[in-house]
């Protein structure tokens, strides 16, 4: 029996282990009704200005001078919001906030979930302006019926990070829990020390960092000067990925390791986003309704293909390769 030609080889093995979408979503269209919306605060739904955390699932980006993300045709995304400036905070504490879940996403199997964000806030860069320091967040293995907001509940595998590193806790991991993993998990890329995952660890500093607001946004609101304060991941678009394979997920943020998960709390088969504030109470800055949130655009989920799948092909593909040689 003839081995196969190495170019069939490697053009079987790049078809086979291409991925399969699953779900995309990059909101070019209004897809409001194809969501679920949750939130602490009793009353509240997505629309900005009623009680405190808001959802715009066709919110035009440019509008607040941000340019579309990469790869987009328009500059349309999900804003997220959350403790929105005058309206009360229902407990007077922090981890205020509001997830959005898709409808009736179920999925199986290995998966990565890839979209990408932007998170603005209101400055002067730097260490911003009044209650500037929110959190975005993305997770996996939820139901997608339930709220997903820490301090309320994380049922899932989620990770998060503020844009202006204002916090003691700037990257964050949750494992089933509402309360964010400690270091010494040894979940963070960062490493288990602790304080690692606040934006001044040297790891966070060599990624992030010195960004300044667009043009056209400090044309518009001219106390958007400054840049970004070094380890800070607010102000440009980041690619972020969430990689599941069986019960470790992995979390990427334009192509470098953030956090590993291993016995990952997986109790459902969707995905959510989220926004919460650390503050207790709300800006006292004017400008933070318009400038105060976190984008999600180009969201993607692809099948990973299974480990033995990925085997076989590969040695497919090197026997193939030392026949050429030969």
């Amino acid at each position: 029996m003839k081995l196969i030609s190495s170019m069939g080889a490697l053009t079987l093995l790049a078809a086979l282990s291409s991925a399969q979408t699953l779900y995309s979503n990059d909101f070019d269209t209004d897809t409001t009704s194809n969501w679920n919306f949750f939130t602490n605060v009793t009353g509240d739904t997505a629309a900005q200005g009623d009680q405190g955390n808001a959802a715009d699932f066709f919110f035009d980006y440019s509008t607040v001078g941000i340019s579309a993300a990469p790869g987009s045709s328009t500059t349309r995304g999900l804003r997220l919001q959350a403790n929105i400036i005058g309206t009360p905070n229902p407990t007077g504490t922090a981890l205020y906030g509001a997830s959005v879940s898709p409808l009736g996403l179920t999925l199986n199997g290995d998966y990565r979930l890839k979209f990408h964000a932007w998170q603005n806030y209101h400055g002067p860069l730097g260490a911003g302006g009044s209650g500037s320091t929110h959190v975005t967040m993305a997770g996996i293995g939820v139901s997608g019926t339930t709220i997903q907001v820490p301090g309320s509940a994380v049922n899932g595998t989620a990770f998060g990070m503020t844009g202006d590193g204002g916090s003691t806790v700037d990257y964050r991991v949750y494992n089933g829990s509402a309360s964010v993993a400690a270091t010494s998990t040894g979940f963070y890329a960062s490493g288990t020390a602790a304080g690692s995952n606040n934006s001044n660890n040297a790891y966070w500093t060599a990624l992030y960092g010195g960004a300044s607001a667009p043009a056209a946004q400090l044309a518009l609101f001219p106390g958007q000067t400054g840049a970004t304060s070094a380890g800070a991941a607010g102000f440009a678009w980041r690619s972020w990925e969430i990689l599941k394979v069986g019960n470790t997920v992995t979390w990427f943020v334009d192509g470098n390791l953030h956090g590993t998960v291993t016995g990952a709390a997986l109790p459902g088969n969707n995905i959510f986003f989220a926004q919460t504030d650390i503050n207790a109470g709300s800006s006292t800055d004017n400008n933070s309704i318009a400038l105060q949130f976190g984008l999600i655009d180009n969201v993607q989920v692809e099948a990973v293909p299974e480990p033995a799948t990925m085997t076989v092909l590969g040695l497919a593909a090197l026997a193939a390769l030392k026949r050429r040689k030969k």
